[in-house]
């Protein structure tokens, strides 16, 4: 009887439009929009020409200073700032008039960088420039002292080396953070549509009491309803993970060198559709909860979103956590959890202890909100109204 039931509620709502659009179109869009989005942050400009503005006393002198920058393009005006405030450059330098004489003279000199850090292209811009007058300072100041024959080194006693613990870790960083937002998202979108109908929707459409008076054992009907919402948000899970794989393969740069796995990618892989499929059964109780107290399938979904609102804000947390710095907590607390797994396997980090304490915790939580939801629909106030 659980089967047919079931089979029937998979069928009712794949045969709803929105069930497929919620599953396969928008998570597709949404992750192809943010894919290349997140793809575009990792770039460092390699390819892009940029325009920077400079004062009409600009001269082959101040020119070579950017000898080996191929990817700047010099644009001279009367008011470079201006030019950067229509948009025409992305960065203006306006140097002092008779900027190298001055410095050759060991003179005061000022120099002024215009842009907008906000703008990526202006920010990329600012810094090629700002990298090319350090150059020239340390030129210049390795020049005065061989002139008054002070060691360098008695300016610059020691050299700074950072080395990351991981190679490439921006983008391996961006991919931790970019995977569990937008599958949690498109679980919780994908989820939604069913965990509305099924419950409220048969509530409002008054076939509930209909349902209801069948040889079926409430639990056994629960049951079916909630593995159904479960299977509709698995799905919508495993489509948004195959989908990024195949975006980061084919559709950026960046992102594809960041990623090595080694030999552990099957397994990086199996976990991962694992954690979705937790991940769905844990926010499809959730959903279901919400649909039993409804009455209408929009008064379902007024009290749907905040759980799906909730369960992005642990990206916030942990995305300025190290992944050596995470704890047992992290990978305690339910949903935070699933985001923690999911940087591990990002890292291509396998902790089976994590990975059993994650999912134990959301298997507990599953248990106890089941067991609430069960409560409300042997309740004819809750199943009737």
């Amino acid at each position: 009887m659980l089967r047919k039931i079931y089979f029937k509620e998979m069928k009712d709502s794949f045969r709803d439009k929105r069930t497929l659009l919620l599953t396969v179109l928008l998570p597709i869009v949404m992750m192809t929009g943010l894919v290349l989005f997140y793809e575009s942050m990792l770039s460092d400009g390699d390819g892009e020409v940029f325009t920077l503005a400079v004062n009409e006393s600009f001269g082959v002198q101040e020119e070579a200073l950017f000898v080996g920058v191929d990817n700047i393009e010099i644009v001279k005006a009367a008011d470079p700032e201006a030019v950067v405030g229509d948009g025409d450059a992305q960065a203006a330098l306006i140097m002092e008039s008779g900027f190298m004489e001055k410095v050759e003279n060991g003179e005061a000199a000022g120099v002024t960088l215009v842009g907008n850090s906000f703008s990526q292209n202006s920010s990329i811009l600012m810094g090629q420039v700002t990298a090319a007058l350090g150059n020239y300072e340390k030129v210049v100041i390795a020049d005065r002292l061989e002139a008054q024959g002070t060691p360098q080194e008695l300016v610059q006693p020691f050299t700074i080396e950072q080395k990351e613990l991981t190679e490439e870790t921006a983008g391996i960083n961006m991919i931790a953070m970019l995977v569990p937002m937008i599958l949690a998202l498109a679980i919780g979108i994908g989820a939604t549509p069913s965990s509305s109908d099924l419950f409220a929707g048969e509530k409002e459409k008054k076939t509930m009491e209909a349902l209801l008076m069948t040889p079926v054992n409430r639990l056994t009907l629960l049951f079916a309803k909630w593995l159904t919402i479960s299977t509709i948000g698995a799905l919508t899970g495993m489509i948004t993970l195959i989908v990024v794989a195949m975006e980061i393969t084919f559709l950026t740069e960046n992102m594809k060198n960041a990623i090595s796995f080694g030999e552990n990618v099957y397994l990086v892989v199996g976990f991962a559709l694992l954690v979705s499929i937790v991940y769905a059964m844990f926010i499809a109780t959730l959903l279901m909860i919400t649909s039993i107290m409804a009455k209408t399938v929009k008064e379902s979904q007024s009290y749907g979103t905040p759980i799906l609102m909730v369960a992005v804000f642990p990206i916030m947390i942990i995305s300025g956590i190290g992944i050596n710095e995470l704890t047992v907590q992290h990978f305690a607390i339910p949903i935070m959890n699933i985001f923690t797994i999911l940087k591990e396997l990002s890292f291509g980090i396998i902790n089976y202890e994590h990975l059993a304490i994650m999912i134990g915790s959301n298997l507990l939580c599953i248990i106890v909100a089941f067991v609430i939801a069960r409560i409300m629909f042997l309740k004819d106030k809750w199943v009737m109204n």
